[in-house]
Parts: structure tokens; C-alpha cells; sequence
């Protein structure tokens, strides 16, 4: 029987992935939209004044400084404050829910963490996460992140662009896309023995979109190493794209010649397309894409924004998808 409700706010909606896990998706139909809305909302501001009082572990480890700051695409949005970046994230190997990755991730241990490189490419190579530290000056870009469910942030990440790594191992000409795995270990990730999804996560990015200059493997944000909810040790970040596409805690980094198949993709292949480009002309095929709530600003009555294309960084990655049709190649 259809429930009938006011849709609830986009940031609460449960994709259609996890509906296997019933109780969850009892629960949060039981409360309500409007009392999910505020519930929600309430447990984000408790959790984000938690952070807040928090002694940040950032401060105690080892991060390069970075060396210049870049604006990625003259972002001139207020940033989002950092108590919020780090208690409101998608990241299921740690739980469904908003909060579960700040309760949950100091779970994960990323010392010692390597990331294997190979597939497509003349040097294969596995690398400590401290040679990757090392392996290009460290850079403070200013992206917006733009999730699927309706929300965004404007996050001052630490990293380099990851076309450093790829011309490090030499991709050869079968190489055309870029396949990224995560760790999915159920003993120091509760998410991960779910059936969520399919897991590992795995995502992919054509090989010139990789390439691109805003292309970040990201170590750090506001300064300071990676918090593990935010997909520490190294995570990738793609500014014009939905947030999904980002993948944490990277293990494994492969050129391949076929189009990977993705996480979402294998999971919700009608509503995950593989680019999954930061588009307001084409709905989610049950909420639309055309405005955005920025977390952290007006509480619980942020106001909506108009979604830019490309999540505003149209003038410099535009030109990628040329002659290409955005609503059938989503």
C-alpha cells in the first residue's frame, strides 16, 4: 500500500538500493516527513556541536602544507563550517544515516595504507600512502560538492591532481577509463557487511575526465589530514560531479579498457548513470535536481539554491562532453 505523505526533504530520502534493510526504512516511514525533517536536522546540529568541542586529531598528524591555494573554478560561496563536513556525510561502509560514518569510522585504521596502481599502464605500482604524500606539491582547492540527494557544501580540500599519479605509471592507449576501488573490510567498517550494495564500492571516470586538472586525489581538508568519515587516507574528488562519484578510502586505482561497472550502477543502474554529472535538467528519477540546500547555512530553514550546471564549473570541463547527449548519457 502507497504511503501517503508529504514527500519528505531530499536529504532524507533512502535510495532504492537499501530498501532490503527493512527496519531502517520501517523506522524513518513511521516518524513522518515533517518529524524525520526535524529529527534529522536535530541530531546533525548535535553531532556538529560535538565536533565542534572536539580536539581535532588533524592537527597531531603529518600533512604536507600546501604550497598554493587555487580557487577551482572561482568559488566565491562561503565555506562550509568544518564541524558539519565532518559529521554529515554519505559513506555507507559505516552505516546508512547522515551521522553513523562520524560515530562509527574511528573503527578504521589507515596506517599502514597502500594503493595499488595497474591495469592499463607500462609502471604497475603499489604505493604507501606516504609516498603518495610526497609524490606532487600539496594544493588547497576550494570545491563545491554537489550529493544527489539535494544537498552541498563548499569544502577547502588538500590534495593534487590525480593526473600526477596516472602520467606516474604511464597509461598506455588501451587505457581508457579509471577504475577506483575502496576498502570494504566488515571488521573495521559495520556497513560493509550489509547488502546495501555490492561491495567493494567501485567507481569509474573516463580516462580524459581523470586527467583533468580538477581531478583531486584529496589527503586533507581545512588544512589537516583527512577525518576517516570524509574517506581518509585518500579519497578522490570531482567537483563537477555528484558526490557518490567521489570515491573514499581508495585501495586500488585501474586503467582499464571497458566502461568499469560502478557500485550504484550495478545496484540502481535507472537512476546512477555513469557520469552523473551535476545536471538541473535531468531529475533523479524521484526528486529533481534543479535546487539544493547548502549545509550549514540558516538551520533548519536553509534556503534552496538554484543547481548550477556542472555544479558551476561548466567553463572548464564543458568541453569534455561535446556533442554528447547530457539527459541519455547522465
Amino acid at each position: 500500500m502507497r504511503m501517503r505523505f508529504p514527500q519528505p526533504a531530499a536529504s532524507e530520502i533512502t535510495p532504492r538500493a537499501v530498501y532490503e534493510d527493512r527496519r531502517r526504512l520501517i523506522a524513518q516511514l513511521a516518524v513522518g516527513a515533517a518529524g524525520a525533517t526535524l529529527a534529522g536536522w536535530a541530531q546533525r546540529q548535535a553531532l556538529a556541536q560535538t565536533a565542534a568541542a572536539t580536539p581535532r586529531p588533524g592537527k597531531n598528524l603529518a600533512l604536507p602544507a600546501p604550497r598554493t591555494t587555487l580557487p577551482g573554478g572561482a568559488v566565491m560561496d562561503k565555506l562550509t563550517p568544518y564541524a558539519d563536513v565532518t559529521t554529515y556525510n554519505n559513506f555507507y561502509e559505516f552505516g546508512m544515516d547522515k551521522g553513523d560514518p562520524a560515530e562509527q569510522a574511528h573503527r578504521l585504521q589507515v596506517r599502514p595504507w597502500t594503493v595499488l596502481v595497474d591495469g592499463e599502464v607500462a609502471r604497475p605500482r603499489r604505493f604507501a600512502i606516504e609516498e603518495l604524500l610526497k609524490l606532487a606539491p600539496m594544493e588547497e582547492r576550494i570545491y563545491r560538492l554537489r550529493c544527489v540527494e539535494g544537498w552541498s557544501m563548499v569544502i577547502p580540500w588538500v590534495g593534487w591532481s590525480l593526473a600526477s599519479l596516472l602520467k606516474a605509471v604511464e597509461p598506455t592507449s588501451r587505457g581508457k577509463y579509471v577504475e577506483f576501488t575502496t576498502l570494504a573490510d566488515p571488521r573495521q567498517m559495520p556497513g560493509a557487511a550489509s547488502r546495501v550494495l555490492d561491495w567493494p564500492y567501485v567507481e569509474g571516470l573516463r580516462i580524459d575526465e581523470a586527467m583533468h586538472p580538477l581531478t583531486l586525489l584529496a589527503f586533507g581538508l581545512y588544512g589537516e589530514v583527512l577525518p576517516k568519515q570524509n574517506g581518509a587516507p585518500v579519497r578522490l574528488v570531482v567537483p563537477w560531479k555528484y558526490g557518490f562519484k567521489s570515491a573514499k578510502s581508495i585501495v586500488r586505482i585501474r586503467l582499464v579498457e571497458q566502461q568499469p561497472r560502478t557500485a550504484w550502477g550495478r545496484a540502481a543502474p535507472q537512476e546512477y548513470g555513469f557520469y552523473s554529472n551535476v545536471n538541473p535538467q535531468v531529475d533523479h528519477p524521484r526528486w529533481s535536481q534543479a535546487s539544493e540546500r547548502r549545509i550549514g547555512e540558516d538551520g533548519l530553514f536553509t534556503r534552496k539554491r538554484p543547481t548550477l550546471m556542472f555544479n558551476g564549473y561548466g567553463e572548464q570541463v564543458a568541453g569534455l562532453y561535446a556533442g554528447m547527449d547530457l539527459k541519455r548519457f547522465f
